[in-house]
């Protein structure tokens, strides 16, 4: 790893804890007024994130179009990663990995974003009606085209991960990741070290349970995703929160807040990993950032892995509809 602290991705050297565009627009709540989107977004490149992650589904494109006006004047500073491939509408989430919808995708994101090129572009989730390789081979020739600088996959297994290298080479796999979910360890994160792939970590502060912001998730507003999530009920909440309890008071003793010690837990695990923190804070955003140059001691680190052993976790990560398209390996 570099000494000034950054990591490779996607032929970038970026600071470890990127920004996760979804929450300015989609899913934890009502989306953030564009121009105070803007401010938050140019602030966090005054505090040195160079990693910005979108996706088409943040909001329709809305989250896509908020970064690109933030970037304005700014793009060659940046490395943008977005994704393509799955869907909102009506309530209902689709997944579409066709080669014609991925191709369309890009170019409608391209002019959201208002860029000639994307830097890192995902696969979104595995079309389980379409071959990985005929979606990976959609995206090599967007590669090919100098539409987007590198392929991308999210929520993909081991196996699937290498079916798709044998195609095309993979700069980054982007999975759900933190003390309370730990699943990537079971193969897909070990295979990202040896294939020589970046994994990125979203959701690295546990939906922001580690982060120690959310009480009741009752009183979420009625449009958080949260509030369907089976760690989220009445059955499984209350023993989540112990744990999240715990947790804080480890940080506490360290010295940091629970959500510089969530990242900087999820960067120890290897020099290949990353993390996308979402807020919408701007206090939040500053916290966030100096995770990066924090180090975690062994007996701290030793303590998160047995307080937050798999099987300690109270229920899944997704509801049973939405795990059905999520390709990852899962603790039974």
């Amino acid at each position: 790893m570099p000494a000034d602290g950054t990591r490779p991705l996607a032929g970038r050297a970026v600071w470890p804890v990127g920004f996760g565009c979804m929450g300015i627009s989609w899913a934890y709540g009502p989306a953030m007024a564009d121009d105070d989107a803007v401010r938050l977004l140019h602030r966090a490149l005054d505090l040195g994130y160079r990693h910005f992650d979108t996706a088409a589904l943040y909001g329709g494109g809305l989250s896509e179009t908020l970064l690109g006006r933030a970037l304005v004047g700014s793009r060659d500073e940046v490395l943008i990663a977005s994704k393509v491939g799955l869907f909102a509408r009506g309530g209902a989430r689709g997944i579409d990995g066709r080669p014609e919808t991925i191709r369309a995708g890009c170019d409608v994101s391209l002019r959201r974003l208002g860029v000639d090129h994307i830097d890192l572009f995902y696969l979104h989730r595995l079309d389980p009606e379409v071959p990985v390789e005929e979606s990976v081979g959609a995206l090599a020739d967007l590669v090919a085209a100098g539409k987007i600088g590198a392929i991308g996959l999210s929520e993909v297994s081991a196996p699937t991960l290498r079916r798709a290298v044998a195609v095309h080479p993979i700069a980054a796999v982007q999975t759900e990741y933190s003390p309370w979910s730990r699943n990537a360890e079971i193969a897909v994160m070990e295979v990202c070290r040896d294939l020589g792939v970046a994994f990125v970590a979203f959701s690295p502060l546990g939906r922001g349970v580690l982060a120690g912001r959310i009480d009741d998730p009752a009183t979420l507003d009625r449009s958080d995703i949260r509030r369907h999530m089976p760690r989220f009920s009445p059955a499984n909440w209350p023993g989540n929160r112990d744990l999240a309890g715990d947790f804080a008071s480890l940080a506490e003793v360290w010295g940091v807040t629970p959500a510089q010690l969530s990242l900087a837990w999820v960067l120890s695990r290897g020099p290949h990993v990353h993390a996308i923190p979402g807020t919408t804070s701007l206090a939040h955003l500053a916290e966030n950032a100096k995770a990066g140059v924090l180090e975690v001691p062994e007996d701290v680190i030793d303590r998160i892995d047995w307080l937050f052993d798999p099987t300690a976790v109270n229920g899944p990560r997704y509801p049973a509809d939405v795990q059905a398209g999520i390709g990852t390996e899962e603790f039974s």
